[in-house]
């Protein structure tokens, strides 16, 4: 299965959410998607997405956060999966597509290629709604399943190690950053924390 299928699918249920994605090819293929003020594409900051989405997830518990990963930036920082155990936001869905490479920096093979599993070190981290999807209608499933939940949520997508022909995206970096941060400005109502 291919990332950028995989995105196409859920495309529609991101449209009212925060969604922060890692680098590289995850970020320019949702961007080919058609690019959404809520998009946040983290360039620069391998392996803090999590942490990121995190920080939202708590400051907005009534918006809903959707993280985009890669099997090598969740590897880069494995203690985002106890971090987000520990805190266990109820609005966060956690998406990794694990392609077992670092493909925007030269298809070097990451240890799930060797046999790491994500999914298992998510759970054996504390979070029990977590599994893998290695099929288009599997992932869409989980990954809708994921998003509608009220609990923290993951799923981890065996994809193709292809990515797209171009890393380039027509959106500077600021422009997005701002873009971002005004789409989050919290309603009058996102202040007073969960809703009962």
């Amino acid at each position: 299965m291919k990332r950028v299928d995989c995105l196409a699918a859920i495309y529609d249920d991101l449209a009212d959410c925060a969604v922060v994605t890692i680098m590289g090819a995850v970020a320019v293929e949702l961007y080919s998607l058609g690019h959404r003020p809520n998009f946040f594409y983290l360039e620069h900051a391998m392996g803090l997405a999590s942490s990121v989405g995190l920080g939202i997830a708590v400051s907005q518990p009534r918006r809903k956060v959707v993280v985009i990963d890669g099997d090598g930036s969740v590897l880069m920082n494995l203690g985002g999966l106890t971090t987000l155990a520990r805190y266990a936001p109820r609005n966060l869905a956690h998406l990794i597509f694990d392609n077992e490479s670092l493909l925007s920096v030269g298809g070097f093979p990451t240890a799930t290629a060797t046999g790491s599993d994500l999914t298992g070190v998510a759970v054996a981290a504390g979070i029990p709604n977590a599994r893998t999807a290695t099929d288009l209608d599997e992932f869409t499933a989980a990954a809708k399943a994921a998003i509608a939940a009220d609990e923290l949520a993951l799923v981890t997508a065996k994809v193709e190690a292809v990515g797209p022909s171009s890393f380039a995206m027509d959106l500077h970096l600021l422009e997005n950053r701002f873009g971002f941060a005004r789409a989050l400005r919290p309603e009058p109502a996102d202040t007073e924390g969960p809703a009962s």
